[in-house]
């Protein structure tokens, strides 16, 4: 608990910061006027309409992302898997490269995120189909690693005969991962899949505990395990499926969050879960930060900071755990 409170007051004095940082020369009170209503128009529309709302998307996407994570360590039963192993990740991701490349995107704003959802959905519908409805763990990952490959190559396909090199450049931008420009109506898409992927997950803590003793184990302390998985992929799929469709490819939060918080918790499965995702949320909030002050003015991506920031936390947990095999 009081590491949930530490990171909690972490988390809020974050967002508070990202209300209020930006490369636009906005003094503190007018800031802080324009989020009550007053003062100059364009200010509070900036900030109610375009700050605030990638504040709150920052929280949801990192915690949703944390969560994911810790749902599929637990589940997996290893400290090295991610929210991306099920494949919704790359789905997502082409859902939203097809409505860019055939002009949804630009006929109808919410058609972006909206595809993508679509995307996400669509895989976890392929991943029962190519796996089973009874398949064990190896299968699942087998076939989660499968339709990431095919995801992946048919993204590359769309970009190599797009004959579009406007939409192209928008394809590879928004798959860097950003959260620039987001709106609420950004947020009122994601956030029911969200809240459902996160009540799946939830629901799931006590058996990920019992899971944690082996499948034979958890079956014998009466534990579905098939059911429990239906739950975890689904609730992994609506987290890690809708934080894409908003804000494209943000990697790395799922692996490093709940495995840098394992050793607080205990290495228990159903106290990793809520830490992690409040961790997730104060990562992405710091992130998010990070690219408006280290290059103003340059849209630095999210996805490539959270990328140079996981990829030495990655680099060194094989290298842990290497030495721990020697």
């Amino acid at each position: 608990m009081r590491l949930v409170l530490l990171l909690g007051a972490l988390c809020v004095l974050l967002f508070s910061a990202s209300l209020f940082v930006g490369w636009g020369s906005v003094s503190f009170r007018d800031s802080f006027w324009a989020y009550l209503g007053e003062g100059n128009p364009l200010v509070v529309m900036v900030m109610q309409e375009l700050r605030l709302p990638r504040a709150l998307l920052a929280v949801l996407i990192g915690a949703s992302l944390g969560l994911a994570g810790a749902g599929m360590q637990g589940f997996l039963r290893n400290p090295l898997a991610e929210p991306g192993l099920v494949g919704t990740s790359a789905f997502a991701a082409l859902g939203a490269v097809l409505s860019l490349q055939t002009g949804l995107a630009a006929a109808f704003p919410m058609a972006l995120p909206l595809a993508a959802l679509g995307g996400a959905f669509l895989s976890v519908f392929l991943l029962v189909v190519l796996a089973g409805p009874g398949a064990r763990t190896t299968t699942l990952i087998l076939s989660g690693v499968a339709l990431s490959a095919a995801a992946g190559a048919m993204v590359s396909l769309a970009l190599n005969l797009s004959r579009n090199p406007f939409a192209a450049n928008e394809v590879v931008f928004w798959m860097m991962g950003s959260l620039a420009d987001r709106s609420f109506q950004h947020v009122m898409v994601a956030l029911p899949i969200l809240a459902l992927g996160a009540v799946l997950i939830w629901s799931s803590r006590k058996e990920l505990d019992a899971l944690s003793l082996g499948e034979e184990t958890a079956a014998s302390m009466g534990v579905h395990v098939r059911s429990l998985r239906v739950r975890l992929i689904l609730g992994t799929a609506c987290l890690s499926g809708a934080a894409t469709s908003v804000a494209g490819m943000i990697g790395f939060v799922g692996l490093v969050v709940p495995h840098l918080l394992r050793r607080a918790t205990g290495g228990m499965p159903s106290r990793l879960l809520l830490p992690s995702a409040v961790g997730g949320a104060a990562l992405i909030l710091a992130a998010d930060i990070a690219v408006r002050v280290i290059l103003p003015g340059r849209d630095l991506k999210l996805g490539v900071l959270t990328a140079l920031i996981g990829t030495p936390v990655f680099l060194h947990l094989i290298w842990s755990w290497r030495a721990r095999e020697a």
